[in-house]
C-alpha cells in the first residue's frame, strides 16, 4: 500500500449521533434529492421509503468512476437500497476524478466530510453499519479513504479498483472486491490480483469475486455486495 499525502490527511471527522427527526412531528423526506452543498458539482442523497424517524438505518457512501457524478452512481442501487432499508449518499468529485488519484487527499475528502456531517444531522444512522463503496476510480478512492477511516466505515466495497493509497490505517473494516477477468480498462492482473493479497497479508478480511466480464458491475455481484454492506444475512 502506498501512503497518500495532502493537507487534509485523509481523515474524516463527521460522526453519527442523536438527531431529533423522531420528534419533529413530520414524516421524514424519502426518495432521491440533491445535497444542495456543492454548486454545480454536488451529489445526491437517497432515503428509502422504509426509513423510519428515530430508527437507525445503515448508510452507504457511493463514489463514481472518472467523469461521473454522484446521482448517476446511485441509480443502479436504488432498488437494492429499498430492500436493505439503506440510506445512499453519492458525492461528486470536485474535479473530473478523485483528489487522491491526482496527488493526495484534499478537497474531495473535505467535501465528503461536509456531506456526511449534513446527513448525520438530519437522519438516524447506524454507526456500526456505515460503508463506503466505489467503481473504478471510485473504487480506488473507496479503498484509500475507507482504510484511512476504518473507525468510521465498518465495510468497504471496491468494484474494479486500480490501486489503494491510504493516508494511514485505522480500524479493521471488512472489504468486498470484485473484478472482471476481461477488464481492459483496469486489468485484473495489475489491479485486484495484487490488491487483494496485499490486504489479506495486512490482516484484513476480504470477500473477493472474479467474474467473466469487463469493466462493469454485474447485477448479481452488486446485489450481493449491497446485502453484505448492509449487514443483511438473508
Amino acid at each position: 500500500m502506498r501512503a497518500s499525502s495532502g493537507p487534509h490527511g485523509g481523515r474524516l471527522s463527521a460522526r453519527p449521533g442523536p438527531v431529533d427527526d423522531a420528534d419533529s412531528g413530520r414524516p421524514p423526506k424519502t426518495g432521491l434529492a440533491p445535497l444542495g452543498l456543492g454548486g454545480a458539482r454536488d451529489g445526491a442523497l437517497y432515503v428509502p421509503a422504509t426509513y423510519r424517524a428515530g430508527v437507525a438505518a445503515p448508510l452507504s457512501v457511493k463514489l463514481h468512476g472518472a467523469g461521473g457524478d454522484g446521482r448517476a452512481g446511485l441509480r443502479p442501487f436504488l432498488p437494492l437500497a429499498d430492500a436493505a432499508g439503506m440510506l445512499l449518499l453519492g458525492v461528486d468529485a470536485r474535479g473530473p476524478t478523485w483528489d487522491v488519484i491526482r496527488g493526495g487527499f484534499g478537497p474531495d475528502i473535505a467535501f465528503l466530510d461536509e456531506a456526511l456531517e449534513n446527513v448525520f444531522a438530519r437522519y438516524s444512522v447506524d454507526a456500526d453499519r456505515i460503508s463506503i463503496e466505489g467503481f473504478s476510480d471510485g473504487a480506488s478512492y473507496a479503498l484509500s479513504a475507507g482504510l484511512s477511516n476504518g473507525d468510521l466505515f465498518s465495510r468497504i466495497v471496491a468494484f474494479s479498483p486500480g490501486f489503494m493509497s491510504p493516508a494511514d490505517l485505522r480500524g479493521r473494516p471488512g472489504i468486498f472486491v470484485s473484478h472482471g477477468v476481461r477488464d481492459n480498462v483496469l486489468p485484473i492482473d495489475r489491479c485486484s490480483r495484487r490488491i487483494v493479497p496485499q490486504l489479506r497479508d495486512a490482516g484484513y478480511s476480504v470477500e473477493y469475486r472474479e467474474f467473466d466480464g469487463g469493466h462493469t458491475v454485474p447485477p448479481d455481484i452488486a446485489a450481493d455486495a449491497e446485502a453484505w454492506a448492509s449487514g443483511r444475512t438473508d
